[in-house]
């Protein structure tokens, strides 16, 4: 008997213990959650207007598709970690909607302007931006995925989108993404967002739709990546790329060429950039994407700090930090467990959402969210 009760005792110690270490390897995973969640809550009430009809705001007049496409994903990533958010996912949806190009259309417009009590898209604004739509879409599979579609057919409006996409926002050549629907002359579907190259949502979209469209989207993005990542020993990628024929040429875009300054740096498009290869790597496991996202992550584990934009060899633009280039880089620093770098970017984070920074704030949100 006495044996017995030592061996219980033993036994009932190895549990405790069990237990202790079990609930210990949770809490940071918890905590973490916990402040994704709050900071999610924090943003919303700063960058989300609307009533019946909710969109995330970049400034007191203006919303973008891109912000849209941020803000639905956030939500439904929010309500996967317990937070309540399905009204206001739907109250989302119900702006994407009325917001595409058209009924038959369901691209979104990539940019709306406040006219008294409304928000409308005028002229070329009523074009598409291909980012925005990509996160719409992964948003409606995750809600669907999430709710189900018997209230709201999440399942149908999101392969109503992927089908529009396919159509009218992927390069029929490269099998790459094309910067939005406007793109229609050879240069202009040349030009390549590098932070588009999201080919973990390509590999979903192909599961999801069943269509092996995807599956040659998702391989040419790997091969995008795999070309982008041995250009420079940095790893890093410029906003902007021109891509050409099936086997996937590149060539360089001058400053001023695309959008601005950075197009041929490592600016506020390519930031996002290790959030898309970290998303991607989750997703997949890929090694072409991890081998790309490890060399980007040995850079930035060099610096003291992330300050905002880089030259392609590695040179710091400006001295000052940004949200929105840290963000990204702690996300993919947790995704491929670096823990230092992990560390240093975290203290680099705000502690609460920024008031009047709408693309670092969402960025934050976004990628703790992820």
């Amino acid at each position: 008997m006495k044996s017995k009760r030592i061996w219980a005792g033993v036994l009932g110690a190895t549990v405790a213990l069990g237990l202790w270490f079990g609930i210990a390897a949770l809490a940071p995973q918890t905590a973490q959650a916990s402040q994704a969640t709050t900071w999610y809550k924090q943003w919303e009430k700063t960058y989300v207007g609307g009533k019946t009809q909710k969109y995330v705001k970049a400034n007191d007049t203006q919303a973008y598709s891109e912000g849209q496409g941020y803000g639905m994903l956030a939500t439904v990533l929010a309500a996967k970690k317990g937070a309540n958010t399905h009204t206001t996912y739907n109250q989302m949806y119900r702006y994407y909607r009325a917001h595409r190009i058209s009924s038959s259309n369901p691209l979104m417009e990539w940019r709306q302007t406040k006219q008294g009590s409304k928000m409308v898209s005028n002229g070329g604004y009523r074009n598409s931006a291909t980012d925005g739509d990509l996160d719409i879409a992964y948003s409606l599979i995750l809600a669907d995925k999430k709710w189900g579609s018997k209230t709201v057919n999440y399942k149908q409006a999101a392969k109503n989108l992927l089908k529009a996409i396919k159509k009218n926002e992927i390069n029929q050549t490269t099998y790459l993404p094309k910067m939005g629907n406007w793109a229609t002359s050879s240069y202009d579907q040349s030009k390549l967002r590098t932070a588009d190259l999201m080919t973990g949502y390509f590999k979903t979209f192909a599961k999801y739709t069943h269509d092996s469209f995807w599956t040659k989207v998702a391989s040419h993005s790997q091969t995008a990546v795999k070309k982008l990542s041995a250009r420079h020993k940095t790893g890093l990628f410029p906003d902007f790329i021109r891509a050409t024929g099936g086997s996937i040429k590149l060539s360089a875009v001058k400053a001023y060429q695309v959008e601005g300054e950075s197009d041929n740096q490592y600016g506020y498009n390519a930031t996002r950039v290790p959030w898309r290869l970290a998303q991607t790597y989750k997703m997949t496991k890929d090694a072409t994407t991890k081998k790309a996202l490890k060399k980007q992550l040995a850079f930035f584990n060099k610096k003291k700090h992330i300050t905002a934009v880089y030259t392609l060899s590695g040179k710091a633009v400006n001295s000052y930090q940004n949200t929105a280039f840290t963000s990204p880089v702690n996300y993919a620093a947790k995704v491929m467990k670096q823990k230092s770098l992990q560390a240093k970017t975290a203290k680099q984070l705000p502690k609460s959402i920024e008031k009047n920074n709408y693309f670092s704030a969402t960025l934050q949100v976004v990628t703790a969210l992820s």
